[in-house]
């Protein structure tokens, strides 16, 4: 009988990181403080700073279309994409290597864009570019980020230390990338003008950097993470790293202007846009019950961004579920954003 090869695509992203957790050896290392598993992993440098590193791939067709961006918007977001992984724990980005694969027809023109993007993108949060390598691919062009941050020690967020009673936050909007995503397919080249902060938020994500450090340096979150696969997965993430459950309340999310209607036009609803389609790069941060509201209150500062409360951590045993306005519990699928699922 012929054996039948499981593939990659069929495994899923998670499904294989979990994998190569159980491929690789253990450092054994007391100067690894995090691993496999967080949106960083977490090097001690020295009695007092952390060291944290990040990685990031964005391929054509995957991630992004010439078509519809520009070489400058994805050299951004090629940035970006990673400055929210060092968000997420609280550091400040300092330096990044980047990897191109590059199709042989890509114009110079369109190279030099693309690194200006990055480049400008570093430049808001005092961070440099400063080396990589090149090489050519057959026809997509490939961007490999790999981004270094630092955090004081005592600082670092992971997923894993959030607890029954703890109160969940996001910044931000949720959904307004999905929803960009959503028009740009309806409507191409020719967005109404009405979506165009959807479709910004869409190709040109902003990392929460400042607001990491803010909720970082308050020492109120018991854990955080960044909004790259869609609330409800990555909230997953930490109630499965913590041995938790949780209940997110639908009438609390803080949603986008518009994103009703595009909806309406993609045949999908609010809920799974702002729940499931992922790359708000938002942080989701849980509190707990006893951290005085003063000090959430003062956590958006000058930064303009609004905190939103949207649930509560539960135990295990209560499970992972959405509560509609009348207060009705149904099961929430944890699904998201895979690099390796079809569309």
């Amino acid at each position: 009988m012929k054996k039948i090869r499981r593939t990659v695509g069929q495994t899923g992203e998670f499904n294989l990181i979990d994998r190569i957790r159980r491929i690789l050896p253990v450092s054994g290392n007391r100067d690894l403080l995090v691993d496999i598993g967080d949106d960083t992993a977490v090097v001690q440098i020295d009695r007092r700073r952390a060291l944290l590193l990040t990685c990031d791939i964005q391929v054509e067709g995957r991630h992004f279309l010439f078509d519809r961006t520009t070489p400058y918007r994805v050299g951004r977001r090629s940035m970006a994409v990673n400055l929210s992984d060092i968000a997420s724990m609280g550091g400040k980005p300092t330096y990044a290597l980047v990897s191109l694969g590059l199709p042989a027809e890509l114009p110079v023109e369109s190279f030099d864009r693309l690194f200006e993007g990055m480049r400008d993108e570093m430049a808001e949060h005092g961070a440099y570019v400063i080396g990589g390598n090149l090489a050519r691919t057959k026809e997509e062009l490939v961007v490999d980020v790999t981004l270094v941050g630092e955090i004081a020690a005592s600082q670092v967020l992971t997923r894993h230390k959030s607890r029954p009673g703890d109160r969940i936050f996001v910044t931000g909007m949720l959904g307004a990338s999905g929803a960009g995503m959503e028009a740009l397919k309806a409507f191409g080249k020719k967005v109404p003008r009405k979506y165009a902060e959807l479709v910004r938020r869409h190709v040109q994500p902003v990392p929460r950097v400042e607001m990491g450090q803010r909720v970082a340096r308050a020492g109120i979150a018991s854990g955080m993470i960044d909004l790259s696969d869609g609330v409800a997965g990555d909230l997953y993430h930490i109630c499965e790293k913590s041995g938790v459950g949780a209940e997110i309340h639908a009438a609390c999310l803080p949603l986008p202007e518009r994103i009703g209607e595009i909806a309406e036009i993609s045949g999908r609803s609010v809920l799974d846009l702002a729940l499931h389609n992922g790359e708000d790069y938002e942080l989701l941060f849980t509190v707990p019950p006893d951290v005085p509201e003063r000090k959430i209150r003062a956590l958006p500062g000058k930064t303009g961004i609004p905190v939103t409360e949207i649930g509560k951590i539960v135990g295990k045993r209560a499970g992972y579920c959405l509560v509609d306005a009348r207060g009705r519990k149904t099961p929430l699928k944890p699904a998201g954003w895979d690099h390796f699922r079809k569309g």
